[in-house]
């Protein structure tokens, strides 16, 4: 066992969840309801707009805090 072993896969696990997080983002446009849903926060005005997705971040906190759990069990 080398002395870099650790940071190797701490390099691998790195490049696998940016590319997970990648491929998320070359989706989301295709997912209708993302940024859409009743709860989501969009203020419109002449020249402003606030957008402010809350229940699509909660939505998006659960789904990470799973997969999170599951990964660890």
């Amino acid at each position: 066992m080398g002395p870099y072993q650790p940071f190797a896969k701490l390099l691998i696990i790195a490049g696998i969840v940016l590319l997970a997080i990648g491929l998320i983002l070359l989706a989301v446009p295709k997912i209708p309801f993302i940024g859409k849903l009743p709860g989501d926060i969009l203020i419109q005005k002449k020249n402003f707009t606030f957008y402010f997705p809350v229940v699509s971040l909660l939505i998006l906190n659960l789904i990470i805090f799973i997969f999170l759990y599951w990964l660890k069990k």
